[in-house]
């Protein structure tokens, strides 16, 4: 399905890339799709962050009879107790400021959690955090290490780079690159999270890198990349605006092959109002 965008106002110049080889030398020069000379909407990006945040949530509620099992009765006035219901032991029960009482505005699944956002919405939000990808400032804004010697972002690949299969290529082809540095500052960044969530699956905090988009999650890279740490993987038709702006940040250091970039052209049309 192709995603028609209505701009009233692009980039003038229109963005280059060089396209690196296997070897981190520039073979071609490809003009990048007019998605990438959108302007950017933080504030449309923030708010599309925010939905797909949500809806991950997971209703959270009480049993409605928690702490009401318990068949107490009130004695009356005239004991020297407070008025509470109690057990014929004189134990009180039911009563929120009781120990096993039930508890007072306890949690309810029915609560609203999911921000919804309109389709249009995100599409727009997810084109203008692909444009965030092609601005400088914006990625240095983010934190991640650009070398001097990339020329334009976002990086663009030959296809042969899907095929590298092992971590280890990958890795000798970001050093020549100059990029593994900012996977080693994303490395050097994980921490033990602090507060419950250490209980709860989710002990460490990862720091977000590279990421890649290729044409097809079926390329031996998906398994060459998915244990670099912080490092991510995207096809044109699963793009996400979690992974494109982490933390509702845009602008992420992005590496895409030109046959994913192809698609992206024929996946966004442009046009200017």
């Amino acid at each position: 399905m192709t995603v028609r965008i209505v701009a009233t106002y692009l980039r003038p110049e229109p963005v280059t890339a060089p396209v690196y080889d296997l070897e981190a030398k520039p073979v071609d020069k490809i003009v990048l799709p007019l998605v990438f000379r959108l302007p950017i909407r933080v504030d449309l990006i923030r708010r599309a962050f925010h939905s797909a945040h949500t809806a991950r949530l997971q209703p959270k509620g009480r049993d409605p009879l928690a702490g009401k099992r318990r068949c107490g009765e009130y004695w009356g006035i005239g004991y020297g107790v407070a008025r509470l219901p109690r057990l014929p032991d004189g134990r009180a029960v039911f009563s929120p400021n009781t120990v096993g009482g039930r508890r007072q505005f306890a949690p309810s699944p029915l609560k609203k959690l999911h921000e919804e956002i309109n389709r249009r919405e995100m599409q727009l939000a997810i084109a203008s955090a692909l444009a965030a990808t092609a601005h400088p400032d914006f990625v240095k804004k983010r934190g991640h290490v650009v070398p001097s010697t990339i020329e334009a972002l976002p990086i663009v690949a030959v296809d042969a780079l899907e095929d590298l299969s092992r971590a280890k290529d990958v890795k000798n082809w970001l050093k020549k690159m100059g990029l593994w540095n900012d996977v080693e500052r994303a490395q050097r960044r994980i921490r033990i999270r602090s507060g419950k969530g250490k209980m709860r699956g989710r002990r460490y905090t990862n720091p977000k890198s590279l990421l890649f988009i290729i044409s097809s999650l079926r390329s031996p890279i998906v398994n060459a990349v998915s244990n670099l740490p912080g490092v991510d993987f995207l096809t044109p038709n699963s793009l996400n605006i979690m992974k494109l702006a982490p933390g509702a940040t845009p602008g992420r250091l992005t590496i895409i092959t030109t046959r994913a970039l192809e698609e992206l052209k024929s996946l966004f049309e442009v046009v200017t109002a």
